[in-house]
């Protein structure tokens, strides 16, 4: 009987005894201070693996949160934090009666709670309580946001410190720089804040509207006028015997959710060249489609009305539109004002015009093709089999970002404009610097095209001189009478234009000057919306930070504003009791950082005054002599 065949082992009599395998621990050398690295991380310091030394890195947008450790190159999640909406935590607008107000605010807390619980438990599945945080914050967060996030991670999560940045600064040290001009175009606003030697310049900090909500919108309303929708068919054989065109409709409301315009934006847009004012064209007044240029879908440029869309939903949406072209600042469709349009008026072109002028300009200069896109019918359409198709022209996915580049108005200035606006109001011996160092961050930034695009329009701002201006009208007598010069804008930025660079531009144009040869396109290969959480992660691992807060400060904080304090003043008998008061300074909102509470520089000392006794001696020669 055979026996039971064994595993062959290897013969360990010729090895040294050694210990099985366990854990990597730290271990020192011998008697040197060395301390041995993980063998899965080429580093000497202590991962999170094996450590709680690093911290969490939280950068939460008002859409998109990142998240992760300090000391790695990307976040560990990056989602949406309305994932069934998709649309932002907080606006720019909030409720001016107080029990609104604190309806939202209770709604906006209870968000952030469930968006902070997720982040430590399902993104990166760690203890809170021994873990740092540091907080990439925006300029311009309010300040009751930031109150939230903190009374969260400290009263819920208990976490031991929070450490707030600004992702301006951030940014610019995962750059490698310490001087620069950073431009941060998000979802709600643009902001542009110089840093120089490290010190975030708030005082000149500008802002616009014009970001990547304008941009949805836009899309949206270029769609619902231009775009076609093709519902899908009641039967296997309609779809077979009826051709598309003759079910071509125009785009229903309820297609365009705010995931289909994000998909539409994100994965089919892009930004074009700019288009020379000479070669518009656009004077003839020729309402012709812009389909019908060229293109997979000039058989479907004209589209019958839709059956499900009443009169007044479609009279409502073009309403919109015209009521853009007199009040720009109360809608999201914004082409108003285009230089680009030569040749006409706009007092005597209507809304309907205007807009179908620049479709036939975009039209004409688009190099893009039609795109042919899947989407879910809406609800009254859903008896029809598979999806529908929503045609997208190709100008559409060119020139949508012509929005945020388009100027011209002192509350929504262009993307450029507002680099510009920037510079005149640094210090005159900064500006060259800064110029020459401009980094460009945030999610819009994203569109292929953009950053090119920004520096060609920043020298178009800068070199259109005071000509190109549009003079005044004459007077009603006819006469000829000196017309006032117009005033140049950016006169003083013009010396400036050898040494304009963007530092992460991906295809930089041939430099004017050394700065420009030395900075355009230098930055390392971060993408423009991770900027500023890789340098929230190098900042982790080099213990850096902005202002830490930790969390015994605000328990006593929160214990100061809960407890009432009397007034030291003599109670007589027969006065009212004292009244509790709290004082302001003990405040939870008190300890946490805020620029606009720090007071200005006061800047150089006056220069001394001669003694008013002694006259000068010019005068007191004169006197002299009479």
């Amino acid at each position: 009987m055979s026996a039971v065949p064994t595993t062959p082992r290897r013969q360990t009599h010729d090895l040294p005894t050694t210990t099985p395998a366990a854990t990597p621990q730290t271990t020192r050398v011998g008697t040197s201070h060395i301390i041995q690295s993980s063998p899965h991380y080429q580093t000497t310091r202590r991962h999170s693996l094996y450590g709680t030394e690093d911290r969490i890195i939280l950068d939460p947008g008002s859409r998109i949160w990142k998240v992760g450790f300090s000391g790695e190159g990307k976040p560990r999640d990056v989602f949406l934090a309305e994932e069934d909406t998709g649309q932002s935590l907080w606006t720019l607008n909030r409720a001016s009666k107080p029990a609104e107000r604190g309806e939202e605010d209770k709604v906006l807390e209870a968000k952030l709670q469930a968006c902070l619980r997720s982040v430590f438990h399902n993104s990166l599945l760690t203890d809170p309580k021994s873990r740092k945080v540091i907080l990439v914050e925006h300029p311009l967060l309010p300040l009751h946001i930031k109150e939230m996030m903190a009374r969260v991670l400290f009263n819920n999560l208990q976490v031991p410190s929070i450490s707030f940045a600004s992702s301006h600064l951030l940014a610019l040290l995962a750059s490698g720089r310490v001087t620069g001009l950073v431009l941060d175009c998000g979802h709600l606003e643009t902001t542009v804040l110089p840093v120089f030697s490290f010190r975030p310049l708030y005082p000149h900090l500008r802002t616009t509207p014009l970001a990547g909500a304008r941009l949805s919108s836009h899309i949206k309303a270029l769609l619902l006028m231009f775009g076609t929708y093709i519902p899908p068919a009641t039967s296997l054989s309609a779809a077979m015997n009826i051709p598309a065109a003759s079910r071509s409709i125009r785009v229903p409301q309820d297609v365009l959710t705010d995931k289909v315009i994000d998909e539409i934006k994100t994965r089919c847009c892009f930004v074009g060249d700019p288009i020379d004012a000479s070669d518009s064209g656009v004077g003839t007044g020729r309402a012709s489609s812009p389909s019908a240029m060229g293109g997979d879908g000039s058989e479907l440029d004209l589209p019958p009305s839709d059956p499900a869309m009443s009169e007044s939903d479609f009279s409502r949406v073009s309403a919109e539109v015209e009521s853009t072209f007199s009040h720009a600042a109360s809608s999201g469709y914004s082409v108003v004002s285009h230089p680009q349009l030569a040749g006409m008026d706009p007092a005597h072109v209507g809304g309907e015009a205007r807009v179908q002028a620049l479709a036939t300009m975009y039209g004409r200069h688009s190099t893009a093709t039609d795109i042919h896109m899947r989407v879910d019918p809406p609800p009254a359409q859903q008896t029809g089999t598979g999806r529908g198709t929503l045609i997208i022209p190709g100008w559409i996915r060119e020139r949508a970002a012509e929005v945020l580049f388009e100027g011209g108005d002192v509350d929504e200035s262009s993307v450029a404009e507002v680099i510009l606006d920037c510079l005149l109001k640094v210090p005159v011996d900064l500006r060259k610097t800064l110029a020459s160092s401009i980094l460009v961050i945030g999610g819009t930034p994203m569109l292929p095209g953009f950053i090119p695009r920004l520096q060609a329009e920043l020298v178009r701002a800068v070199t259109r001189t005071a000509s190109e201006a549009p003079s005044p009208p004459p007077g009603r007598s006819g006469r000829s009478r000196q017309r006032p010069t117009a005033y140049d804008r950016y006169a003083a930025l013009r010396p400036l234009l050898p040494y304009f660079a963007i530092l992460n531009n991906p295809a930089p144009p041939p430099p004017a000057s050394a700065s420009a040869a030395a900075n355009a396109g230098k930055a390392p290969a971060f993408t423009p919306a991770m900027m500023a959480w890789v340098g929230g992660s190098l900042a982790g691992a080099l213990k850096t930070g902005g202002v830490e807060v930790q969390r015994e400060k605000w328990d006593e904080a929160e214990a100061g504003a809960a407890a009432p304090q009397v007034e030291d003043e003599d109670v007589l008998m027969g006065d009212s009791p004292p009244r509790p008061t709290t004082s302001s300074s003990s405040t939870p909102r008190s300890i946490l950082p805020d620029w606009t509470r720090t007071p200005l520089p006061v800047g150089a000392p006056p220069a001394p005054r001669p003694p008013s006794a002694a006259p000068p001696p010019a005068l007191h020669a004169q006197s002299v002599a009479g």
